[in-house]
């Protein structure tokens, strides 16, 4: 597989696709976002990679502060900058209600996500995938996004479930700009 990595090197999705660069996400980063399992542009700890390259596979716990009073709803979006796809890699989507300031280690499980907390699709499976790049393919950024909406997305777009659409489609379903926004970026390798 390393061999694999290593023929895929220069191929990253890179920053352009990301949810914090869509204009109806754009809006001024009032939002600080936090973890207590590691600090922006570090590690993530091995307890939050996927089991596959013996991980956990357990969210790490996040905390923020700055929510506007409007808030209607935070939506959280985590994606692999590095992947070597067209799009950054969704590990996760979460729907929050806007009151909540933190999710502790875990929230982000698919069988059972914190109180206030509705997991939805990434890109594989639902609910938090770790990280997992390929072997060789060198460092690896993912982007911890929080979004204060100031309209709860209650759709995707073209009408579909929340709970079986693709991350894109509810990602165009958000009405921006957002009235805050705060991001966490940590890194795995392999």
């Amino acid at each position: 597989m390393a061999i694999l990595g290593t023929l895929l090197k220069n191929k990253r999705a890179g920053e352009t696709n990301l949810a914090w660069n869509l204009p109806a996400l754009a809006g001024p980063e009032a939002l600080s976002l936090h973890s207590a399992d590691f600090a922006h542009e570090t590690a993530l700890p091995k307890a939050h990679v996927a089991k596959l390259v013996g991980g956990k596979n357990t969210s790490p716990a996040l905390a923020w502060t700055g929510t506007p009073e409007d808030t209607a709803q935070l939506l959280l979006v985590i994606q692999d900058v590095d992947s070597p796809t067209a799009t950054p890699f969704v590990h996760c989507v979460a729907l929050l209600e806007p009151h909540l300031v933190m999710l502790p280690t875990g929230a982000l499980s698919a069988k059972s996500p914190a109180q206030g907390v509705r997991v939805l699709r990434s890109t594989f499976g639902r609910g938090y995938q770790g990280p997992q790049p390929i072997k060789g393919h060198g460092p690896h950024r993912y982007a911890f996004q929080l979004f204060a909406l100031p309209a709860a997305i209650t759709a995707a777009e073209g009408g579909t479930a929340l709970d079986t659409a693709k991350p894109r489609a509810v990602l165009a379903a958000v009405n921006g700009p957002t009235p805050a926004r705060g991001r966490l970026d940590g890194f795995y390798t392999r």
